[in-house]
Formats: C-alpha cells, sequence, structure tokens
C-alpha cells in the first residue's frame, strides 16, 4: 500500500537529512540534503539558464560513484559558494573520497535566482558559504517548508515560492521515495486565477489545502491576467531572469549511476504536471536523484519505471507543498493571502 510517510517529507527515505540556513536580511538562503552514508546520485537538467556545480562528475561515464551532499541555494551565480561551505563541514566529518591522506567530499549544487526580491545584496563577501556550512550543520529528519533555507526569497509565477517536500512508502515492499523542491518558477503553480494547484488530483491527505475540484472547463491557460493577481507593482516581477526550480528526488532503492539519471529524467515530469510553463529558455530547472541503497533487494526494469512515476508525483506534490506553506515576503504574496485560505 503507498502513502505518505510519517513525516511526508524526503527525509522519510532511509539515509537522508536536510538542513536550512537563511538570511533575512539578504532574503535569501541555502538548503542542503545530507547523505548519512556516500550515496549514487545523477542530475537531469532541463532549463535553458542552469546554473550548477559537479554535474558533469554525475554522468554515468564519469567517475566517482557516490555523493556526500547536495546544495541547493539562492543567490544565482554567488549561491555556488554554498557547496564550500558544505565541503568544510564534511572534511571537519571526516566524510570525502579519500585521495591519499586528503578526503575530498563531493557536493553537487545548483542555485536559482533570487537577486531582485528587495533584500539587501550590498555584501562585501556572498554569504552562502557560511550559510551551506549552518545548512548542513543544522541538517536533520525533521526541517521546515515554505519560508526556510532555499526557498526563502523565492517567487512562483504571481506567488511566493518557497521550499517542499513530499513522499511516498509502499508499506508492502519497503520500497521508499521522497522529493525536496525549491520553487522559483517563471511559470504558475495554480489554475489560471483559482486557488487549486495544478498538481491538485495527486494531493494525499489534504497536504496542500483539500480544495474541492476545479469547475469544468478551465481554460488551460499558462498565464494569469495581467493585473489581477499578478502584482506588476514589483520591480522584479517581469524580470525573464526570477526563475528556476531545483529539486531532490531520494530513494532508498540500490541504483547505479545509470538508473539514478534515468530516475532524475522521470522524476522532471513532476515540474511539468505541477507548474505551466516550464523547463523555459530562461529556466535553470534541474533535478538530482540520490539512491541510498538501504532497500536491500534489486529492482527491475518495470520496478524502476515504477519508482520514477512515485518520484515525479512526490515532486509534483512538494511544489504545491512549497507555494502552500509560503508566507508573504515583501511584494511577493502568499498563496494564503493571495487566496484567503
Amino acid at each position: 500500500m503507498l502513502q505518505p510517510g510519517p513525516r511526508n517529507l524526503i527525509t522519510d527515505v532511509d539515509g537522508i537529512l536536510v538542513g536550512n540556513a537563511e538570511d533575512h536580511r539578504v532574503r535569501s538562503g541555502t538548503t542542503v540534503v545530507l547523505c548519512e552514508q556516500p550515496a549514487c546520485a545523477s542530475v537531469d537538467v532541463r532549463g535553458g539558464g542552469p546554473g550548477t556545480r559537479e554535474t558533469d562528475l554525475l554522468d554515468p561515464s564519469c567517475m566517482v560513484n557516490a555523493i556526500d551532499a547536495i546544495a541547493l541555494s539562492g543567490g544565482s551565480a554567488f549561491g555556488l559558494s554554498a557547496a564550500d561551505g558544505v565541503m568544510k563541514w564534511l572534511r571537519e566529518h571526516g566524510r570525502g573520497v579519500p585521495v591519499g591522506p586528503i578526503a575530498v567530499p563531493i557536493v553537487p549544487a545548483a542555485i536559482l535566482f533570487d537577486l531582485l526580491n528587495g533584500g539587501d545584496k550590498d555584501w562585501a563577501w556572498p554569504p552562502y558559504r557560511e550559510l551551506g556550512y549552518a545548512a548542513a550543520h543544522a541538517a536533520a529528519a525533521d526541517f521546515a517548508l515554505g519560508n526556510s533555507g532555499a526557498g526563502l526569497g523565492a517567487k512562483a509565477g504571481n506567488l511566493k515560492g518557497g521550499l517542499g517536500s513530499a513522499s511516498a512508502v509502499d508499506s508492502t515492499t519497503g520500497l521508499k521515495v521522497g522529493a525536496l523542491v525549491a520553487v522559483n518558477a517563471r511559470g504558475f503553480t495554480t489554475m489560471g486565477d483559482l486557488p487549486q494547484f495544478w498538481t491538485w488530483a495527486l494531493e494525499q491527505g489534504g497536504e496542500f489545502g483539500g480544495l474541492p475540484p476545479p469547475p469544468r472547463g478551465l481554460a488551460l491557460r499558462v498565464s494569469h491576467r495581467r493585473g489581477e493577481l499578478s502584482h506588476e507593482a514589483e520591480p522584479a516581477a517581469a524580470d525573464p531572469r526570477g526563475n528556476t526550480t531545483i529539486a531532490v528526488v531520494a530513494t532508498n532503492a540500490g541504483l547505479d549511476k545509470a538508473t539514478c539519471r534515468r530516475l532524475a529524467v522521470m522524476a522532471q515530469d513532476g515540474l511539468a504536471r505541477a507548474i505551466r510553463p516550464v523547463h523555459t529558455p530562461q529556466d535553470g530547472d534541474s533535478v538530482f536523484a540520490l539512491a541510498t541503497g538501504r532497500l536491500g533487494r534489486p529492482l527491475d526494469a518495470m520496478a524502476i519505471g515504477e519508482l520514477g512515476t512515485l518520484a515525479a508525483d512526490c515532486l509534483a506534490r512538494a511544489v504545491a507543498r512549497a507555494v502552500y506553506h509560503a508566507t508573504t515576503l515583501g511584494a511577493s504574496r502568499s498563496w494564503r493571502d493571495t487566496f484567503g485560505r
């Protein structure tokens, strides 16, 4: 029987912890997915304007079969330095690939653009190295959603974006899948001008509002009517760089890098189910896949296909939960404040 895990977070997957750190003055933050033990990983990048680090290493043809953590951060290219702080924390704890007497932590990273959200960006040095270190130190099974970590300064179309997570557990087989996402999309997560999320049909247990079905004949618009909900007064609202959704999906199955890559590819469908439009020329949409291998039994081709579908559904649900849990920040109004829910 499939159902959300006890936390309905990516940390329902054995061996995964998550930590957040924010700088509210800057209106930005960092989220770290920490593997308790090195885990197999790969990535799929669909957006036309990505900002990433160590993603080439995750190609199945490249060396290093396991990683220690993944950093998701605000700050655009400045935010890639968050991985430096994560590496420092990991090295202090004896983690990394042994190279002679040196251990080199492996920390892929991806960033989103939040430089025009009204925060104080006049820094002497970007704060992300310290935020990465703090997020790694804070990693735990329980963590906050919405305006937390990499989701603090995020937007989602006309609404406040944020950090979301969801999980699915098969109590019969022991298979576990989870997703974590920082939603800073140019596209919209709700149906036209309605409060229902595009992922309405996938909701589990009222996890993003438990709203009734949307009316029949819904026009499948890719944007909202200008001026009604878009808050055009915000200077950053029309900036095409203010987008990108970055995510991690994880499973306790034992997968190799090639299969992790396939899992990341299939999980991208979750973004397409939850955001309209998505994967645009300006987006940096990137999805990492992690496999901790704690399930203890191999999966056949059919089971891997089902795993990818579960991962996509979890990611779609996580997108809605990110926006549902976000709170108003500056000119970016939350879903709750916009729809009075």
